[in-house]
């Protein structure tokens, strides 16, 4: 024996804005300012320095989680409860209900800054020359790596680049694309 269902079809026809602009503006008061800081650099404040974490409140439902070693040189008794640092929010929330934070990024977000100011006003910038890659050089340029291409070296070839590696010196950028990180 079989047994069968039916179900009653419903046609919506018509467009609805109401219901959109209702919805749009309960998710704007839900998500407040916060929605436009995924991505963003912004203050935090530091709640906790425990074990191999610095615990950062930056105004979201929780905290995040930092691993110290992005603090780099900052040991744990230079960080402590009450110290504010710029952070970048990646996302509100990952699996434990924690914001994920970086203190890295934000470093490099604060260094692309300073960059591009330099790139526009056409100034040097000073670097480190801390590797030979196919082509060329990779180059520190205050936390920031970029590409020197050989051929950018010098006026003419270098025989022994071992005299320019991990000097401080200038540099002059020729090409930026910060959506690409080159």
């Amino acid at each position: 024996m079989s047994k069968t269902t039916t179900a009653t079809k419903i046609e919506l026809t018509g467009d609805y804005p109401d219901v959109k602009e209702d919805f749009a503006k309960l998710l704007d008061e839900q998500l407040g300012e916060n929605s436009t800081m995924i991505g963003k650099v912004t203050k935090g404040r530091i709640v906790n320095v425990e074990n191999d974490f610095v615990i950062v409140d930056v105004g979201l439902k929780s905290e995040g989680r930092i691993p110290m070693k992005e603090f780099g040189s900052a040991v744990p008794e230079n960080l402590k409860a009450g110290d504010e640092v710029d952070v970048y929010i990646e996302r509100f929330e990952n699996q434990d209900g924690e914001a994920v934070l970086s203190r890295e990024r934000a470093r490099r977000e604060e260094v692309w800054v300073e960059l591009e100011k330099s790139y526009e006003k056409e100034e040097p910038v000073t670097g480190i020359i801390f590797n030979r890659v196919k082509g060329g050089f990779t180059v520190d340029v205050s936390g920031a790596i970029a590409f020197l291409p050989s051929s950018q070296l010098d006026i003419r070839p270098v025989k022994n680049t071992d005299v320019l590696m991990n000097k401080e010196q200038p540099f002059m950028i020729l090409k930026m694309d910060r959506k690409r990180g080159n």
